[in-house]
C-alpha cells in the first residue's frame, strides 16, 4: 500500500497545473450546488403541476441533499479503485442524464426518484474533481487552484433564489433542470479531454464498516437538520442527530483501528487542516445562514417583494465577485492566520450590524453593508479553502478531499437548520415586541456571536500557518555557466 501511495504521488506530482481544468471542476460544482437550493423557487408551480401539497414537494430537495451528503464519503475510495477520470465523467454523466430525468417528470415519486439520481452523480462529481486538480497542482500554486474552486459556493446560494425565480417566472420549473442538459454534455466533452487519465488501483480494498458507520451517521444527521428546521417540535431532530453523532463516533473508534479504513484519519494530526474542522466549520455553518436570513427578513419583516429582496441580496454576490482578484495577494501579503481572524470578526460586525437594518435605513447603505459582507465572506472561504490542504501530504489528500467535502456539507446544511431555529426561539421569546424583523434580528445577533467562537480558534493558528501556500520558497535558480576565461589567461584552480 505505501508502495501505491508513493507511486501514485509522484505521478500525480508530475502533473502540470492546469487553470482550464480548475474552471471545469468549478462549473461541475456550480452545477450541483446550485440544483441544491434553486428548487426552492418552483415549488408552487410544481405543487400546482403534480395537484400535491407545497409541503410535500419539500421531499425532492430533502432527498437530493440526503443523496449527496451520503455518497459523498464513498467517491474517494471509488476514485482510487477505478480511477479518478473514469469516475468524474460517470458522475457529470449521471447528473446530466438524472437532470432530463427530472424535467419529464410526471408525478412527484419520479421526480424524487430522479433528484435522488441527481444527488449520486453530485456526490461524486465535486469531490472526485476537487481531487484532480489538488493532485495535479503545487503547492506554490494551491492558492490560484482554490480561488478557481471557492467560487460555486460563493455565488450558488445568492444567484439560486433569482436563477429559479427567472427561469420559473418567465419559462417553467421544468427549466430549472434544462439548463443542465448543455452544460453537462459541455463539461463531459471537455472533461474527456482535460482530466489526466490514471489507472484505478485494482487491490484497493473497501472498508465496509467504515463506510456503512460514516454513511449512516451523516444520513442521520442531515435528517435531524432537516427536521430541526422543518419540524422542530417534535422530538425526532434530536434523535435523528444524536443517533448520526453517535454512529460517526463509533466511526473514528473503528477507523482508528482498522488496517485498511476508508478515511486516513492522521489528516487530523495537521493543524491547518484541522482548522477547517473546527472554526472552518463554525464560520461556514454561520455564513451559510446569510442567505436564508437575508430574504425572510426583507421579505416578512420588512414587506418588500421579492423581487426588491432578491436585488438587495444579489449585493452579496457583488461583494463576492469584486474583492476576488484581491484575495490571493492579500492572503500572499499577510498569511493566513492574519485573514481567518480578519475576516470571522467583520463578518461578525456585518451581521450585528444587519441586525440594526430597518426598511428606512437608506437602500445605498444597505446594499453597501451586504457589499462589504460578501467581501469578507468571500476572504474567509478562500483562506480556509487554501489553508486545509497547506501541510497535507499526497498520499493523505484522497482521506483529507474526502472528509472536507463531507464537512463542508453538513455545516452548510446547519448553517439553515441553525437560523431557521434562532428565528423561532426570538419568536417564541418575544425580545422585539412590535416589530415583524424581531426574530430576524435575534437571529443575526446570534449568530455574530457565534462567528466569534471561529475567530477564537483562529488566534491560536501558528502564526506563519500554511506559509508553504502563501509565502512559498522561490524557485532555486538554475545553475549559472562557469565564466569562461579571458583570452590569453589559464583558468584557475
Amino acid at each position: 500500500m505505501a508502495v501505491r501511495d508513493r507511486a501514485r504521488a509522484q505521478g500525480d506530482a508530475a502533473q502540470a497545473w492546469s487553470p482550464r481544468l480548475a474552471l471545469l471542476v468549478a462549473a461541475t460544482f456550480f452545477m450541483e450546488f446550485l440544483d441544491g437550493t434553486i428548487l426552492t423557487t418552483a415549488i408552487p408551480n410544481i405543487s400546482a403541476d403534480f395537484s400535491v401539497p407545497a409541503a410535500d414537494v419539500n421531499i425532492t430537495m430533502t432527498a437530493y441533499l440526503l443523496t449527496v451528503a451520503v455518497g459523498i464519503p464513498i467517491s474517494g475510495w471509488l476514485a482510487e479503485r477505478f480511477g479518478a477520470r473514469r469516475i468524474f465523467c460517470l458522475a457529470v454523466a449521471i447528473f446530466t442524464v438524472a437532470s432530463l430525468a427530472c424535467a419529464l417528470s410526471q408525478d412527484l415519486t419520479t421526480l424524487t426518484l430522479s433528484r435522488i439520481a441527481q444527488g449520486a452523480g453530485g456526490a461524486m462529481m465535486v469531490p472526485v474533481g476537487t481531487l484532480v486538480v489538488l493532485r495535479g497542482t503545487p503547492k506554490s500554486e494551491l492558492l490560484r487552484a482554490t480561488a478557481f474552486l471557492v467560487w460555486p459556493g460563493l455565488l450558488a446560494p445568492v444567484l439560486a433564489p433569482l436563477v429559479g425565480g427567472a427561469l420559473t417566472t418567465y419559462l417553467s420549473w421544468h427549466w430549472i433542470f434544462l439548463i443542465n442538459l448543455p452544460l453537462g454534455l459541455a463539461a463531459f466533452l471537455a472533461a474527456l479531454r482535460l482530466v489526466p487519465s490514471s489507472a484505478g488501483d485494482k487491490g484497493r480494498r473497501l472498508d465496509w464498516p467504515g463506510l456503512f458507520l460514516t454513511t449512516l451517521g451523516v444520513g442521520a444527521l442531515v435528517v435531524g437538520l432537516e427536521l430541526a428546521s422543518s419540524h422542530p417540535d417534535g422530538p425526532w431532530a434530536g434523535i435523528s442527530a444524536a443517533a448520526g453523532a453517535a454512529s460517526l463516533l463509533a466511526a473514528v473508534f473503528w477507523m482508528r483501528r482498522a488496517s485498511n479504513p476508508l478515511f486516513n484519519l492522521d489528516v487530523f494530526r495537521t493543524r491547518t487542516f484541522r482548522a477547517m474542522a473546527t472554526g472552518g466549520f463554525v464560520y461556514r455553518l454561520t455564513i451559510s445562514s446569510v442567505p436564508f436570513l437575508l430574504p425572510l427578513m426583507f421579505q416578512a419583516g420588512f414587506g418588500w417583494t421579492p423581487i426588491h429582496a432578491g436585488i438587495m441580496v444579489a449585493a452579496v454576490f457583488i461583494g463576492n465577485i469584486g474583492i476576488k482578484p484581491a484575495t490571493t495577494p492579500l492572503i500572499r501579503r499577510f498569511g493566513f492566520k492574519a485573514m481567518l481572524v480578519f475576516a470571522s470578526l467583520a463578518s461578525a460586525a456585518t451581521f450585528a450590524l444587519c441586525a440594526l437594518l430597518t426598511p428606512e435605513t437608506p437602500q445605498v447603505l444597505t446594499f453597501a453593508l451586504l457589499v462589504c459582507s460578501g467581501a469578507f465572506r468571500s476572504i474567509g472561504f478562500s483562506s480556509y479553502a487554501s489553508v486545509q490542504y497547506a501541510d497535507i501530504v499526497p498520499a493523505q489528500l484522497t482521506s483529507a478531499n474526502t472528509v472536507s467535502a463531507t464537512l463542508v456539507q453538513l455545516a452548510t446544511g446547519s448553517g439553515i437548520a441553525v437560523a431557521a431555529l434562532l428565528i423561532r426561539i426570538f419568536d417564541g421569546l418575544g425580545s422585539f415586541p412590535q416589530d415583524d424583523a424581531g426574530p430576524y434580528r435575534g437571529a443575526f445577533l446570534a449568530m455574530a456571536v457565534l462567528m466569534l467562537a471561529s475567530t477564537v480558534d483562529s488566534v491560536l493558528l501558528p502564526r506563519h500557518a500554511g506559509a508553504a501556500v502563501s509565502r512559498p520558497a522561490p524557485e532555486p535558480a538554475e545553475a549559472q555557466p562557469r565564466p569562461r576565461p579571458a583570452e590569453g589567461h589559464a583558468p584557475r584552480q
